[in-house]
């Protein structure tokens, strides 16, 4: 990771733990797998942290929590201090004061997610850098909406699907008729969760490659 260069950092933030079982072990099971600069672990309490330079991944770990239920989030996009340590827990910078103000205002926000650009950028970039993260986050509010109605079941049948079943054979191992996939597709809305998390990569591409020009 270049110096300077400008990431994510992402902190989610277990809702309502009081009141029910910890989902930190399950949630860190099912984020381990992602490319990350710094791998997703508790930080404190209910609350886990992570640092992603892809916007691919960032996605990838949003859709992973959204699934999973109970979770809000705050992503924070800045720069980090260098060198980085082996952990997040111990990283610093932008980004994470960022990503800290996020978190706070996922408290009241459509989906339980904020998106916040350090204050730190030149002020000539501030004002674009945050359109865009408005735009982002605009994108991530309406894509969570479509993702928190799917059941575990449209889950289910997205897997089969994305691991390249047909629906023919989806019916066949779910032991289901095809109408009833049919049925399962359009309320799992397949199409609309496609395209929304398309839409969110790039956005947050523009959002990525718009702040690299801070320290061109």
């Amino acid at each position: 990771m270049k110096p300077n260069a400008f990431t994510f950092a992402v902190v989610a933030d277990q809702i309502g733990s009081r009141d029910g079982s910890d989902l930190v072990p399950t949630a860190l099971t099912h984020l381990a797998s992602l490319d990350l600069v710094l791998p997703f672990e508790r930080t404190a309490g209910d609350e886990i942290q992570a640092l992603v330079s892809s916007p691919d991944a960032l996605v990838s770990a949003i859709s992973t929590l959204t699934r999973l239920a109970g979770w809000r989030l705050g992503v924070g996009f800045g720069s980090v201090d260098q060198p980085l340590p082996a952990s997040t827990r111990a990283a610093r910078g932008p980004a994470y004061l960022a990503a800290r103000e996020a978190i706070g205002a996922a408290r009241k926000a459509p989906t339980s997610f904020a998106l916040r650009v350090s204050p730190t950028v030149s002020a000539a970039r501030y004002g674009e850098l945050s359109e865009d993260a408005q735009a982002a986050e605009t994108a991530i509010w309406l894509w969570r909406g479509v993702l928190t109605r799917r059941s575990q079941e449209g889950w289910e049948l997205m897997d089969l699907l994305d691991s390249g079943s047909t629906n023919a054979e989806a019916a066949r191992h779910l032991g289901i008729s095809p109408s009833a996939v049919s049925q399962r597709l359009t309320a799992a809305a397949r199409e609309e969760g496609r395209r929304g998390a398309d839409l969110c990569q790039r956005l947050l591409s523009d959002l990525l490659q718009h702040g690299e020009g801070d320290f061109r």
